[in-house]
């Protein structure tokens, strides 16, 4: 699961801040040459008397600076949400100011340089702030649709009755999910997934979050959608046991009995006693079940060749001073 970290706002103040004046970035405006921002009155005053960036001395312009500066709205976006309470206190400065001095009201000027855009129409929310949304079944697209139309199942095309909640803009996808699967006691091996639209929404997203990343300009409620698929679960991948019998290697069958003839000590006093022959078992392997001299067999065949019949060895013993000669 995604685990979200939270950033203190003093941490991203540098960013967010003009090195001229040290407040925030009212009217964030960019140096073409350098790309170092500051507010539009505080560059425009300065660029008046230098023609260097008051942060790295880059050259802005050799006779006209004001041509190298451009207005950066997607800044100023990100320090309006950012910043709570900025941008209702800054729309309310300027009302101030126009009320106080009518005659300087450009008559070409926006209703933001105005100060007259409410902070709904702008999109930003608080976390205490409560939203509007509807929440509904999501029907899948249109091609699912016509699928279902065309197989006879007109159940689809019945349009899933609209609910509508209240919730604090700090919730979140998680949290309105669960109340989903409580409202519906939808059994744990299924998932309810939120979405707008069609695009489904990241469990950590905040109402506010969605309010400033999808195209939501409060004039109705938050539309919000839902889904019920089964739960992926991770199967685990087990490997079949080796079987005792077994032996994956042809030519270790071969090569685990010994070269060498058992001793008769390590041999039953039968076995000892008894000559070698064609029908005694002169292999040392365990377990062998074939002719003599043949490994142990596999599939009703051996696959190891055949010994052959040891050949009698003759030593040297002494009787009463004699040599004579024993077979062994």
């Amino acid at each position: 699961m995604h685990r979200t970290t939270r950033i203190k706002i003093t941490e991203l103040n540098p960013h967010l801040m003009c090195a001229l004046c040290g407040g925030y970035f009212i009217d964030a405006t960019t140096i073409v040459e350098c790309l170092h921002s500051f507010c539009k009155t505080c560059i425009v005053r300065y660029l008046e008397t230098n023609k260097y960036c008051p942060m790295c001395d880059v050259q802005v312009h050799k006779t006209r600076p004001l041509l190298s500066i451009r207005s950066d709205k997607t800044l100023q976006d990100i320090v309006y949400k950012l910043v709570p309470g900025l941008f209702k206190d800054e729309m309310k400065r300027r009302r101030d100011f126009y009320a106080a001095y009518p005659v300087a009201e450009v008559p070409n000027g926006s209703n933001e340089d105005r100060g007259e855009v409410a902070e709904q129409d702008k999109g930003g929310l608080a976390d205490d702030e409560i939203v509007s949304l509807s929440i509904e079944f999501h029907e899948g697209t249109r091609e699912e649709k016509s699928g279902a139309v065309e197989n006879g199942d007109a159940q689809k095309e019945k349009r899933t009755g609209v609910r509508f909640l209240r919730c604090p803009a700090a919730m979140t996808v998680m949290h309105l999910a669960k109340f989903l699967r409580n409202k519906m006691d939808v059994p744990s091996k299924y998932k309810v997934e939120v979405l707008y639209g069609d695009e489904p929404l990241k469990e950590y997203y905040t109402l506010m979050d969605i309010a400033y990343i999808y195209p939501w300009r409060r004039n109705g409620p938050l539309p919000l959608k839902y889904r019920v698929q089964p739960a992926c679960k991770r199967l685990k991948l087990s490997q079949p046991p080796n079987s005792e019998g077994t032996n994956t290697s042809g030519a270790s069958e071969c090569e685990s009995g010994s070269d060498k003839a058992p001793s008769p000590a390590a041999l039953p006093p039968a076995a000892a006693a008894a000559p070698p022959g064609p029908a005694a078992p002169t292999h040392g392997s365990p377990g062998s079940s074939g002719p003599a001299g043949t490994g142990p067999l596999l599939n009703g065949t051996s696959n190891c060749p055949p010994l052959p019949p040891a050949a009698p060895r003759c030593r040297k013993t002494t009787l009463n001073g004699g040599t004579a000669n024993a077979l062994t």
